[in-house]
């Protein structure tokens, strides 16, 4: 089988690619500033798109790609993929599997797993696309030995123009590179309690995250950090959950986690029922005593 793989992130293209060159040949897509992190990624040929990207010129650069000689096309989710596999779809006539996060294919048909309603329950489908997007952070990318052969290719001229470009203010953040994850919910009560959990962050040389009320509704730390289905997709090494209740909305974001620690002081609460290891108390009183240990 051949396909083609687009992402604007470089590290999305590798991750994709892990799970496919097993399965075939690979031809991935990126921008020319994202050309380390996809170049290993294990494609037979690496295209990287020159020019400033926009959903239209870079749809056109994959169709005019001979994108009909690809038994697949993937798309990385993001908000630039999401709009692209819109206008493959509408110009080829394909329908499109979404927001999948894991796949198998057998005898022409792809099946695939995508959280459903609100990401309370794993739909598991089984059809015909040829066109799936797939939510970042849902294989782990492995690095091949060869490099792929490079082409660059020119986007060209859009209808849109970019008139300005900012950067969020994320401090540098990147959660979803982070190997331990401190993470609050409301139950730390204020903004300004969240300095009581940086000790913590400190020791562990983790990241501190947040659920959706602490980075939306609130607006205590950033929306760089928030960890759930409406955010970032995360998979640690440790992931400690304070003050968070564990609605399956958070649980979606952060259920890859290899080892999860909850303290809560609601034995009943739901992210109890998601951790390696729980401790009901008042989370003010017990983080002291596991930055101490840790100094240790």
């Amino acid at each position: 089988m051949k396909f083609l793989v687009f992402s604007d992130i470089g590290k999305n293209v590798a991750e994709i690619a892990a799970k496919l060159r097993e399965l075939g040949e690979v031809h991935s897509f990126t921008m020319k500033n994202q050309r380390e992190t996809a170049l290993k990624s294990g494609s037979k040929k690496l295209v990287l798109l020159e020019g400033t990207p926009f959903s239209g010129n870079v749809s056109g650069a994959l169709m005019g790609s001979g994108i009909s000689e690809y038994d697949y096309v993937f798309i990385s989710s993001t908000p630039l993929g999401r709009e692209v596999a819109g206008l493959i779809s509408a110009n080829t006539g394909n329908t499109i599997a979404s927001e999948v996060f894991d796949f198998s294919i057998d005898n022409g048909k792809i099946k695939t797993k995508r959280f459903f309603f609100g990401g309370k329950t794993i739909m598991e489908e089984e059809n015909f696309s040829k066109i799936i997007t797939v939510t970042p952070g849902s294989f782990e990318p492995s690095e091949s030995a060869e490099n792929a052969h490079e082409e660059t290719l020119a986007l060209s001229d859009s209808t849109e123009k970019l008139l300005e470009e900012k950067d969020r203010e994320n401090g540098g953040t990147n959660i979803e590179a982070a190997g331990i994850i401190v993470s609050v919910g409301r139950g730390v009560g204020s903004k300004e309690a969240i300095e009581k959990i940086m000790p913590l962050v400190s020791a562990t040389r983790g990241e501190l995250a947040g659920s959706r009320p602490v980075c939306l509704d609130y607006r205590w730390l950033s929306e760089e950090r928030q960890v759930g289905l409406s955010g970032k997709k995360v998979k640690p090494r440790v992931y400690i959950a304070l003050g968070i209740s564990g609605q399956i909305q958070h649980i979606a974001g952060m259920r890859g986690s290899k080892i999860v620690v909850a303290v809560n002081k609601d034995k009943d609460a739901p992210i109890f029922q998601e951790c390696d290891y729980g401790i009901v108390g008042d989370l003010f009183q017990i983080v002291p005593k596991i930055v101490e240990n840790l100094k240790k």
